[in-house]
């Protein structure tokens, strides 16, 4: 069992003086041990004393990565911490813009059924006057063939019998009311009116 409060130093080796007795140790053997002694023991120390030198040097090392390994959990819960809440946010993002993309398109649809109601109402009374043209059209053509089939059943202005001595007289025949057909200027007034 080694005693705590004993601290031998290799000083204390070399100047230890031992008593002489008759009969004793060989003095020159035992100054040699004593020096022997001593060297061990400056040795040890030095050792002694580079180890707890490199011993310090490993804990603040050790105290170091702990910290920087206490740093980078923190950073990494951080990081994860971030990571989710950006997420969370994109998510919410995401679904914002989706409801207001379905909301404009809902709108734009509105808008497009709208416009071919709108359409659908202009076409419909564009067929409505182009029935009631083509009617008005019809009933003009229908009119004007009746008259033109009266016109050629009836006998002709001034009876057969002028037909020769007008012609030696020069006299011209008198003109139709109603123009000729292949003029075109029945269907002119037509479109006048």
């Amino acid at each position: 069992m080694i005693d705590e409060s004993f601290h031998l130093t290799p000083l204390d080796v070399r100047r230890y003086e031992f008593a002489t007795q008759m009969r004793g140790y060989e003095k020159a053997r035992v100054d040699q041990f004593r020096e022997q002694v001593a060297d061990e023991l400056e040795r040890l120390t030095r050792v002694n004393q580079e180890l707890d030198a490199k011993a310090k040097g490993l804990a603040e090392q050790l105290k170091a990565f702990r910290d920087r390994d206490k740093a980078l959990n923190d950073a990494l819960v951080s990081a994860q911490q971030l990571r989710a809440e950006i997420r969370e946010q994109a998510d919410r993002e995401s679904q914002l813009i989706l409801r207001e993309a379905r909301a404009e398109g809902d709108k734009l649809l509105d808008q497009a059924r709208a416009e071919i109601r709108k359409l659908q109402v202009e076409v419909d009374n564009l067929e409505r006057v182009r029935r009631t043209y083509l009617l008005s059209l019809r009933t003009i053509a229908e009119k004007q063939l009746a008259e033109v089939e009266a016109l050629a059943g009836a006998p002709p202005v001034g009876g057969a019998a002028a037909t020769g001595a007008d012609a030696a007289n020069g006299a011209k025949a008198p003109k139709s009311e109603t123009p000729a057909r292949g003029s075109g200027s029945w269907l002119d007034q037509m479109v006048r009116e």
